[in-house]
């Protein structure tokens, strides 16, 4: 309504007027332990593109990278041997965010199998032809769709019920930092979350430290039932009630 007001000029029902419903937290989905270990085996290691999707698959959940910031690395912006580097989150806004030892370790290899000069980090082997004068291969740089489509394959692959996209990596590297005991902080940093509200839909799903503290508490001021006297019956009570 707002834009038909002042991009369209058109006279329409004023936007203070609408209220708009609540809509209901949805949980998101994630994959355990098992499930991410079934999905990283199933890549063809002997094709390049097996290898290239294995550290894709590696980065994404290392990282909690979103799919349009993973497309978006070029060569130049991500080092092999550093644990870390800076990657343009929305709103432009930079971030740091860090690689454990198999993503580097896949990432080399990846790098390896690469005897080109081009500036995506991740390209195509197969569609339509390079475009002509494309001298950086930004033609051949891999699409958001393309690697959603990847991850349904693997994830059909290795026989996971969990219908997973690309998110659900992200979903499952703030769900597992959240189970180590990472403060929401330091989560919605790693991110990039503009607003904790946002980050907290985790704890929907995990928050080990609440339950902890809950299980203290109540350990701590409820009694041991095999210590309490037992009740007192009143025989008269229980024959009037009968």
């Amino acid at each position: 309504m707002k834009y038909l007001v002042v991009e369209e000029e058109i006279d329409v029902l004023a936007p203070e007027k609408i209220i708009l419903g609540k809509t209901e937290d949805t949980l998101p989905k994630v994959l355990n332990e098992e499930q991410l270990e079934r999905l990283f085996e199933v890549q063809n290691l002997n094709k390049r593109s097996g290898v290239r999707d294995r550290t894709i698959l590696e980065i994404l959940f290392s990282t909690g990278l979103r799919v349009s910031e993973l497309v978006s690395l070029n060569v130049d912006e991500i080092d092999p041997a550093s644990t870390e580097f800076t990657v343009m989150g929305k709103g432009r806004k930079l971030r740091t965010v860090y690689l454990s030892d198999g993503a580097r370790t896949w990432l080399k290899r990846y790098l390896a199998t690469r005897n080109d000069n081009f500036q995506p980090l991740f390209i195509r082997y197969s569609g339509k032809k390079m475009e002509e004068q494309d001298f950086e291969g930004e033609s051949l740089r891999l699409s958001v769709r393309s690697v959603q489509r990847l991850v349904k394959k693997y994830i059909t692959r290795a026989g996971i019920s969990v219908d997973a996209t690309p998110h659900t990596l992200r979903h499952s590297f703030a769900t597992g930092l959240l189970k180590e005991g990472a403060d929401i902080r330091s989560v919605q940093e790693l991110l990039g979350h503009a607003n904790v509200s946002t980050t907290q839909i985790y704890t929907h799903v995990t928050n080990r430290q609440l339950k902890e503290a809950h299980k203290k508490y109540h350990k701590d001021i409820g009694s041991d039932p095999t210590t309490l006297p037992p009740a007192k019956v009143d025989d008269n009570s229980v024959s009037s009630i009968v």
